[in-house]
């Protein structure tokens, strides 16, 4: 969860800025959290929240991210996003959009077999994100940082993602002088996926879906979800998520730095190294 947001982070000020290289500033004071840490952060509050069965947990994920979202309207919400976040009652609108991956990286830490994260992922996805490929990128995401976080090798976790959910027939080089700006998950999830299974190190994974171009933040989200499960992050950038969290988008309603630590400590949702 934490590497969601670091990636959201790094992203952000190349989302509509795409660069081609792996060689750029990682983390300045022009980066910021974007809709892609709140609207994470919103379903970590929705999961230590819910009942413990878990039967309550799509209304609570509802009432979290419209009741978080909405102190932050110009976090880069999508337009019908925005429509659902400032509804008191519109339905899910079948959108494949890639929102429902990036957001999705809690559900990994906190369930306990490849069972509990699938039906986890689509209680906190098919709430807005009900089209087959909206439900099918969150959870081959939250499979993926399961996978990661409980020690599956880079392999096992590519067989997996190739089996029940995207080929990955391609590598980075290959796509980096074509790929564009895309917000569906099926032309995005795999794409990040792939920058974490091609990186050596977590840095070097987040500036590896960086490097693509495209939807920056988004994929830096869903890369960083992995790719902290995986390796851990370096302490020096874990220092730095609660200033972003907090000074980013300055909020007396919402302590997105709070939410962030309960998180942690509640599930042990972290992965650090030196």
């Amino acid at each position: 969860m934490i590497g969601a947001i670091i990636g959201d982070i790094v992203g952000s000020v190349y989302e509509f800025d795409n660069i081609k290289t792996k060689e750029f500033p990682f983390i300045t004071e022009k980066c910021s959290i974007t809709d892609d840490s709140i609207m994470t952060l919103a379903i970590c509050e929705a999961l230590m929240n819910c009942q413990n069965d878990y039967s309550d947990l799509s209304e609570k994920t509802i009432y979290y991210m419209r009741n978080i979202g909405r102190n932050y309207p110009y976090c880069g919400f999508g337009g019908r996003f925005f429509d659902w976040i400032f509804s008191d009652d519109m339905p899910a609108y079948n959108s494949f959009g890639n929102g429902s991956a990036m957001r999705v990286s809690g559900v990994a830490w906190v369930a306990n077999s490849i069972e509990e994260v699938k039906k986890l992922s689509r209680l906190v996805t098919e709430i807005s994100h009900n089209h087959p490929e909206g439900i099918k990128g969150a959870e081959a995401t939250a499979v993926a940082t399961y996978m990661a976080r409980t020690g599956c090798s880079k392999e096992e976790i590519r067989q997996v993602i190739q089996q029940d959910y995207y080929p990955l027939n391609f590598t980075l080089d290959e796509i980096r002088p074509t790929y564009q700006f895309n917000e569906i998950c099926q032309d995005s999830v795999p794409q990040a996926i792939q920058a974490f299974l091609e990186s050596t190190s977590f840095e070097d994974a987040i500036r590896n879906t960086i490097s693509i171009g495209g939807d920056s933040d988004t994929l830096g989200a869903i890369t960083g979800a992995i790719a902290e499960a995986f390796y851990g992050v370096p302490q020096k950038y874990k220092n730095l998520v609660p200033v972003f969290l907090t000074n980013s988008y300055p909020c007396d309603a919402v302590d997105l730095a709070d939410i962030s630590a309960r998180f942690v400590k509640k599930f042990n949702a972290e992965k650090f190294i030196d």
